[in-house]
């Protein structure tokens, strides 16, 4: 699956784009001044993803990637 199928695919289930989830990323304080907060883990994140919205490993470390900066 590419890239791009996954974030089609997570905005069909969540109806949220990487932009919706970096906002609630930033209010969680993931992300501080535009980059990902170094003491946060890649696995809190992707559990907060997992957990508040069914999201799978792949997917969730897919939001991840974008959060981190990869767009395509």
């Amino acid at each position: 699956m590419s890239f791009q199928a996954y974030l089609d695919n997570i905005k069909a289930k969540t109806g949220m784009t990487p932009a919706d989830f970096k906002k609630l990323a930033e209010e969680k304080e993931f992300i501080l001044d535009g980059k990902l907060n170094p003491k946060v883990k890649a696995t809190e994140i992707t559990n907060w993803l997992k957990d508040e919205f069914e999201l799978g490993h792949g997917h969730a470390m897919a939001i991840y990637a974008t959060l981190k900066g990869k767009t395509e």
